[in-house]
């Protein structure tokens, strides 16, 4: 049976417990409870191959942003930080409408558990999204339901809402394929997504 490495059961479960303590919704809760009942049977190890992005050097700022936050939020960045040289970083593969010119260079995903994460398996995905100052991800979506764990500062928009501040600590929830995006202002984004049922191994 495989085993977990003990970095990123410690990036889980510090998450776990953060989520723990915010007013998640019945929809969001009920994913996190699937999520994580599928995370207690670890999955076998994926590719070990690494790489950043130059928009990865907002990656520190966005860290210590976080750090000073609260102290949950604060251990999720330090495990994080403890996993991140072992994780690949790479660009959305599409694009998408009202992206910022300054999107294709000024962002990256890293996918933590899922295809080609950490932990290759195709049930879930668990993973973190960077963007660099004053950039516009396009509009974008996908089969999977997904909760967002908020880590900087930042705006997100979904459905037919306007957009909103989670804050650092907060969280939203997308109904599977429901069109949503994000943007950050004058700091990084920088943010944890959890999908669930991501049977083709998308994220789009």
């Amino acid at each position: 049976m495989p085993t977990r490495n003990a970095a990123l059961q410690d990036l889980l479960l510090s998450v776990q417990e953060a989520l723990a303590d915010r007013p998640l919704g019945p929809e969001a809760a009920a994913a996190i409870d699937k999520i994580y009942g599928a995370l207690a049977a670890p999955g076998p190890s994926g590719p070990s191959k690494a790489r950043r992005l130059p928009v990865c050097a907002h990656l520190p700022g966005a860290l210590q942003t976080a750090r000073a936050h609260s102290a949950p939020i604060a251990r999720i960045a330090d495990a994080f930080a403890a996993i991140e040289p072992s994780l690949f970083w790479a660009p959305r593969a599409a694009g998408g409408l009202h992206a910022s010119a300054s999107w294709a260079e000024g962002h990256a995903n890293a996918t933590i558990i899922g295809p080609g994460g950490l932990e290759d398996r195709a049930d879930l995905l668990v993973g973190v999204s960077l963007l660099a100052p004053h950039v516009r991800y396009p509009d974008h979506n996908h089969g999977p339901e997904e909760v967002y764990l908020v880590l900087s500062p930042g705006r997100f928009q979904h459905g037919a809402s306007g957009w909103f501040e989670p804050g650092i600590g907060g969280t939203l929830y997308n109904e599977p394929s429901i069109k949503h995006a994000m943007a950050s202002d004058d700091a990084p984004l920088f943010a944890l997504w959890c999908l669930w049922a991501a049977t083709d191994g998308s994220r789009a």
